[in-house]
């Protein structure tokens, strides 16, 4: 028999156990049946949409229903076209390339199960190309009736796999539902059926941790039954009650864990920093050419109360492109110099950092220049550290924040080092915060006064999806800047389908001379910098490979493009090149060439995605737009359109007109809403993995629970974490849920918790 608890190779044996901690990094018995399927096979597959998505990967089981040679047009051989049907849609279209090969198994009449990519050779129609198929065993056949069950492509091994013992017999596939896993290419869907159902097995009866009158009065099947009909269904309804019940367990589990975060954080302190009404603070504000806006006073207003209080804000400060953000952080950080205590200001680029830096010299004036001539009574300094600047200069901005000097630090990852110490740090303000991890924010606020925690402002344009989830889960106090920026003009933004229209690309760089012409500048963003020599390497290496392996779409790199435009497209016009390689002071001039007016078209990277803010930049030209997140595009294109003329962003791509990257482009055009769009990036990325570092989707550790569209079981969940936690802080009377939540959590993501 076997628990939950029991290592995988004790189970399995060490051979699987190893395949499976490799690709999937299981080790026990909970993580392996934690990996539910992705879909179900059926016979006659539910197909949710006619139209699936470009790419999307589907797997069908139905009967043949035509399968017609057809010689090939270019080369020798032939195809096959196959129709499958499978009951309840039109029959899907499916190519086979090799069609002499496959002709013989996959003809009319039989049933069988294809598994392969949506392809759209039409905009209102799509097949399943050169797929994986198996050919299924008819209603009462046993394995002794027949002489083989066989397959091609990846779904091969599943034909292997039904042959000896120990293998997946053919009645499996008799199943009304046949699950279809996640997989690598080292571990395939059969091999998890295979291995799912030795467990299920043998496996001891699970203890349930949820109370009984909450299970009973939410009408959730018991843990014990989910775990198994998530994997083994016998009807929809199986599927659907299993779901329900897991997707409640994956918001508990979460909920505690926050709750248990809350109650812990209610131990930290912090030192009280109130307004002083005749500080540097008040002196700012008085000296504004302009009055705040409504939702601006409001959000002062929320972080000054913050400050105020002997336990350490941590709060998201979300507003749009331009909305202005950073004055609001500048009013706050004033009013920490104003207690007498020091704040960093966090840039996740050299670039962002310099331009911070300089804004900020220019908002405050004579009440940011300490210890200068002419400096107001009332003055703090304003001091900028990054990794390259000279080493007499660090040395001197240092010397200022260890003494206390400087009121206000500036920096980039630089402030994270060792080397860097802080007289009396009170706040920290993190720019564009999904540009840094949780260790990193963690590793300046451990700067802070032993004893004593800094208050923490994070901002963000276009919050992400880790972001949004934790939002949604209560976990961070939210201030939102809704209303449009002043003397910010309108963006028109268009897609450049470069495949179909190769001609609209060569009228885009005729706009943005239109634009030089009448006195205004361009920027014209690229995906990467250029080859450098492990590319190269990696290039010269994929030569070798097979034929039928494709190559790598290329993507424009800056310095070709930066070439090929001034000796081209854009010859006679002054065009200057930026990115993440060049020496700082090279970027800086650059730059401030650039603010000057001295450059007309900026070729660059994505140095130039936050805070730089040139007023006279108009057009914005994004090449192979599709490499780029939604998040990524609505920063860049915030970078035109901040002066007195309207913006245009350009989004170039040679996607397909069909795919989901298309579609994406397409979004970010049809929008101007950052949180708009930052929905439509969590409902393509999904969460992430909320708990941990990891935030590119693939490592998630909810699998079934979506946080825009499960509020409910969320709050549902939410209200007995916090009850729970207030009664029984550490769990000793709730052992089955304290189990629940270490599932969801190891001690590393507990650890990474701790700090966030």
């Amino acid at each position: 028999m076997a628990k939950l608890t029991d290592r995988l190779d004790h189970v399995l044996g060490v051979k699987a156990a190893e395949k499976l901690a490799e690709s999937f990094d299981f080790e026990t018995v909970e993580d392996l049946l934690r990996h539910y399927p992705l879909r179900y096979a059926t016979q006659g597959q539910e197909l949710t949409e006619d139209a699936p998505e470009e790419g999307a990967h589907l797997t069908v089981v139905g009967r043949v229903t035509k399968a017609e040679k057809r010689p090939m047009r270019q080369r020798r051989g032939s195809i096959l076209k196959v129709e499958l049907d499978v009951g309840n849609t039109r029959p899907i279209e499916i190519t086979f390339f090799n069609g002499d090969k496959v002709a013989y198994l996959v003809k009319t009449g039989v049933r069988a199960m294809m598994s392969g990519t949506v392809h759209y050779w039409k905009p209102d129609r799509w097949n399943l190309t050169h797929p994986s198929y198996l050919i299924l065993p008819e209603a009462g056949q046993t394995v002794e009736s027949l002489t083989e069950v066989r397959g091609g492509g990846s779904l091969r091994g599943l034909a292997e796999a039904s042959k000896g013992e120990g293998g997946v017999d053919t009645s499996f596939f008799q199943r009304e539902f046949i699950p279809v896993y996640p997989a690598t290419a080292k571990v395939q869907s059969w091999d998890l059926v295979h291995c799912v159902r030795q467990v299920l097995d043998i496996l001891d009866p699970i203890d349930e941790p949820l109370p009984e009158d909450l299970r009973a009065d939410s009408g959730l099947m018991p843990v014990s039954d989910a775990l198994r009909l998530i994997h083994l269904p016998e009807r929809k309804s199986d599927i659907e009650q299993a779901r329900e019940r897991l997707r409640f367990d994956e918001a508990l589990a979460l909920q505690l864990v926050l709750a248990a975060r809350r109650h812990d954080a209610e131990a930290r302190t912090a030192e009280r920093c109130p307004p002083v009404p005749d500080g540097i603070a008040a002196a700012f504000q008085h000296r504004l050419p302009f009055e705040l806006t409504a939702g601006q006073q409001k959000v002062v207003g929320e972080i000054s109360d913050d400050l105020s209080r002997s336990h350490p804000m941590h709060r998201l400060l979300q507003g749009e492109v331009g909305s202005g953000k950073t004055i609001v952080a500048l009013q706050a950080m004033l009013q920490v110099v104003d207690a007498g205590r020091q704040c960093a200001l966090l840039a996740p680029t050299e670039v962002l950092a310099a331009q911070h830096y300089r804004s900020l010299q220019k908002m405050l004036g004579d009440l940011g220049s300490a210890g200068e001539l002419g400096a107001d009574d009332k003055a703090t300094r304003l001091v900028l550290v990054t990794g390259s600047m000279p080493a007499a200069a660090k040395k001197a901005a240092l010397l200022d924040a260890m003494t206390g000097t400087a009121g206000i630090v500036i920096g980039t990852h630089a402030l994270i080092q060792d080397n860097v110490e802080f007289f009396d740090l009170g706040m920290v303000v993190v720019d564009e915060q999904h540009r840094f991890g949780v260790e990193q924010r963690d590793a300046l606020r451990a700067k802070a006064k032993e004893g004593s925690s800094p208050h923490l402002l994070v901002m963000t344009a276009t919050p992400i999806p880790r972001t949004i989830a934790m939002t949604t889960l209560g976990d961070l106090e939210t201030s939102t800047l809704t209303e449009l920026p002043r003397g910010r003009s309108p963006i028109v933004t268009k897609v450049v389908p470069a495949k179909q229209h190769p001609a609209w690309v060569d009228r885009a760089w005729e706009r943005i001379r239109e634009e030089v012409g009448a006195g205004r500048q361009a920027y014209v963003v690229c995906s990467r910098i250029g080859e450098d020599e492990e590319t190269a390497a990696k290039a010269k290496g994929r030569k070798g490979k097979a034929a039928e392996e494709k190559e790598e779409p290329t993507t424009a790199a800056a310095i070709d493009v930066f070439e090929t435009l001034r000796a081209g497209a854009l010859a006679g016009l002054r065009v200057g090149l930026l990115h993440g390689r060049l020496p700082a002071d090279e970027k800086d001039r650059v730059m401030r060439e650039f603010n000057d007016g001295g450059i007309d078209v900026l070729v660059c990277t994505t140095v130039v995605e936050v805070g730089v803010d040139v007023p006279n930049a108009t057009v914005m030209a994004i090449l192979d737009a599709d490499r780029f997140g939604v998040s990524q595009l609505h920063q860049l294109r915030g970078r035109v359109g901040r002066g007195g003329h309207p913006g245009l962003c350009l989004l170039i791509t040679e996607a397909s007109p069909a795919g989901t990257s298309m579609a994406r482009l397409n979004a970010v055009a049809g929008s101007l809403d950052g949180f708009e769009l930052s929905v439509l990036d969590l409902r393509q990325r999904r969460e992430g993995d909320v708990l941990g570092s990891a935030q590119s989707g693939t490592a998630r550790t909810l699998k079934l629970l979506s946080l825009l569209d499960d509020l409910e079981v969320i709050t549902t969940a939410q209200q007995l974490a916090r009850t729970v936690v207030d009664g029984d802080p550490d769990l000793s009377r709730h052992p089955g849920l304290a189990s629940m939540m270490r599932a969801a959590v190891d001690g590393e993501r507990l650890e990474y918790l701790a700090k966030s």
